[in-house]
This record gives C-alpha cells, sequence and structure tokens, in this order.
C-alpha cells in the first residue's frame, strides 16, 4: 500500500485540528437532561476536564507517524494465546459463562447461552487513514470465522478502535444480530444491514437474548470525523443474565465521581471489564483514559468483585509502555490487597469461566 505524501498528511491533520478548534461552546439543551447539549452530549456533572487543545496538538500532529508502526515493541511469548489452543480452550468451554479476550477492548462473552461481542475490532489499522494510525501489534485472539453465531454486538462509543466499521460489515448473519449502542450510533449499523438496532441514553436498558442491557453513564468523549465531536454518545453497559451473572464493560474512561453514583443505582458487579491502557501523556489523555490507578478505583466504585484489565497489549495508543499498564494496574489491585485472582490480566485469546461475587461479597474494598 503507497503511504500518502507528507503534504497530504500535514493537510488532513490541520484540519482535524480547526476541527477540534471549532468543536467548542456546547451549550445545555432545553429541557433534557445534563448530558445533552445543543450539539450532541458532554459528560456528567464534576468531570476531570480535558486538556486544552493547545496542549494537545503537539503530540496529535505527531501521533499517525509513531503509531502506525510495530518498531520498538516487544511482545512476550506468553502474551497470545496460540490460535489453535485458543480455539480450543473456548470450545471447551461450552456451556459455561466465559469471557474470551480478543484483544484491545474486544471481548467475546457467553452468557446464560447468549453470545455477547464487545467493541467489535478485527481488523489491522484502527483510523480513517491506513496506513497511517494506530496498528494492530498481535493478531486477534481468534478469527472472525471462527466465532460463534453472535447474539448482541455492544458498543461503547465511536472510536476507530472500538467501532470498527470493516469488523462489522465482516460478521456473519448480520440480520440475526442486535446491535445495542448509544444514542445516534445506529446509523452506523443499519447502513451496513444489521435489522435489530437498540439505541439506549444513560440509564435506558433493554432485554436481548435473554439477557438485560443498560447503558451507563461513563466519563469519555467521542469523534468520528474532522468537524464534528460529541455527536454521538457514549456509555458503559451493565449486562445482567436471568442466571444472577452480572457484568460492567466499561468501554474507554476517565475517573470520576460518577460511577459511586453507578452503584448506588445497580447494586454491584460480579465482573467489570476495564480500560487501563492509552493513558500517556496526561495532556492528552487527561479526561478520556485513566491511569491504572484510579482504573482498578473505578471497579471498586462500582463495587466490582473480579476486576478485568483490558485495552492494552494490543495496539499502541499512546505513549505508555506496551506492558506498562498491565504492571500498574496489578501493582494497583496489590497495593489495595486485592488477590491476583480478582484482578485478571488475561492472555490474548484466553478463555475464562466468569467467577460470581461471593455470597458474603455484598461490598467490596474502597
Amino acid at each position: 500500500m503507497n503511504r500518502p505524501s507528507p503534504s497530504r498528511v500535514a493537510a488532513l491533520f490541520a484540519a482535524l485540528l480547526a476541527g477540534l478548534v471549532a468543536c467548542a461552546g456546547a451549550t445545555q439543551k432545553p429541557g433534557a437532561p445534563y448530558h445533552h447539549t445543543t450539539t450532541g452530549f458532554r459528560n456528567p456533572p464534576d468531570s476531570p476536564a480535558r486538556g486544552t487543545f493547545w496542549e494537545r496538538a503537539p503530540w496529535l500532529l505527531t501521533t499517525p507517524f509513531r503509531l502506525s508502526g510495530r518498531g520498538g515493541v516487544v511482545v512476550p511469548d506468553d502474551h497470545v494465546v496460540p490460535p489453535a489452543d485458543a480455539l480450543a480452550a473456548f470450545k471447551a468451554a461450552a456451556g459455561r459463562d466465559t469471557m474470551t479476550w480478543i484483544g484491545h477492548m474486544t471481548a467475546l462473552l457467553r452468557v446464560d447461552g447468549a453470545v455477547v461481542l464487545t467493541d467489535p475490532w478485527f481488523t489491522e489499522y484502527a483510523t480513517p487513514v491506513p496506513p497511517l494510525g494506530p496498528r494492530r501489534v498481535v493478531p486477534p485472539g481468534l478469527a472472525i470465522d471462527d466465532l460463534p453465531p453472535i447474539d448482541v454486538v455492544v458498543v461503547s462509543h465511536s472510536h476507530y478502535d472500538h467501532l470498527g466499521l470493516p469488523t462489522i460489515e465482516m460478521l456473519p448473519n448480520r440480520e440475526r444480530i442486535t446491535a445495542v449502542v448509544p444514542l445516534k450510533l445506529g446509523r452506523y449499523f443499519r447502513e451496513r444491514g444489521y435489522e435489530r438496532v437498540i439505541e439506549l441514553d444513560w440509564y435506558e436498558a433493554t432485554e436481548v437474548a435473554g439477557l438485560t442491557f443498560t447503558a451507563l453513564p461513563v466519563i469519555h468523549w467521542s469523534k468520528r470525523s474532522l468537524f464534528r465531536t460529541n455527536d454521538t454518545l457514549w456509555a458503559s453497559f451493565a449486562i445482567e443474565a436471568r442466571n444472577g451473572l452480572k457484568i460492567y464493560f466499561g468501554g474507554d474512561a476517565e475517573y470520576g465521581p460518577v460511577y459511586r453514583d453507578v452503584n448506588e443505582r445497580m447494586g454491584g458487579f460480579d465482573v467489570a471489564l476495564m480500560s487501563i491502557g492509552a493513558f500517556l501523556p496526561r495532556a492528552v489523555m487527561n479526561g478520556a483514559h485513566c491511569v491504572p490507578d484510579p482504573c482498578l478505583q473505578l471497579a471498586l466504585d462500582l463495587n466490582a468483585h473480579t476486576i478485568v484489565g483490558m485495552h492494552w497489549g494490543t495496539v499502541r495508543l499512546g505513549d505508555d509502555g506496551f506492558l506498562e499498564p498491565a504492571e500498574r494496574f496489578r501493582a494497583a489491585g496489590r497495593k489495595r490487597g486485592l488477590p491476583d485472582e480478582r484482578v485478571w490480566l488475561m492472555r490474548i485469546g484466553e478463555t475464562r469461566v466468569l467467577p460470581r461475587r461471593p455470597p458474603a461479597a455484598t461490598e467490596w474494598r474502597r
């Protein structure tokens, strides 16, 4: 594939930066919830602010060149389960409530007989202009052709590493899959042949395939085009099964006070799938991605019992090291006295049985 010329790249990202500047000044939408604005959506009250445009601009201008390659990334031998072994272990766990880490924030969940795929991204690049931009360092843990029939696809927000349009076009049997997404994201699925699409606002719920999905507030943002920012909603999700299993899928998140409010309304979780990577530089990531220690605290604020670190070890998105998010997340758990079996750092392609909260663990450590 031919690389775009430097002049074209410079023009593209100059336009991108201009678009970022142009998106300021949204105000409250009359008669709507706080997070609805006249141009789209915003974070809950008292959320940390993102860095200013001028603080972010120098890093953003160089990002496409630094993240498009794989140079300097050393992948440990045991980080990825060999494909044949991954598929065999997945099949061996049939009939149980399981999670398979495909990579990044893509998880394949089998819950009470239903199959759920979160933030599906299976392609090589997470960018509108490949080969510029983030490139996968390791392949997906399972190939699309090896996936079982999918009942539900859940997408947290519009960013290219979470809503992979080439991926959702490749998924088979789109007419039978239900897409559960935040407000304003449904059109991406309808345009690609999905006949069952449900858009949810924060704290709205729907039942699909015997599971209840509730969209929940989360501190992040959305953008998919040059001149529109926060025009589609972002969300985390509670996934509740009739057999009692309760899962939190976090998407991307910054830490803030809203998660204790979520716990008050939702009553805690057996398992929380958390985004822990792409947290540096803070001038760019503050207000969008939390540092691993606050990421762990976020899960504890949600009263989650088993906490799974995701969004690391798949693609370079920030300046944190390839293994740094996992190392710091593990250290944060140990600092709080959490046993390692409650702070999961999985191998890509690994399948694990999802545990229940012990009956006595009505509140976990804060």
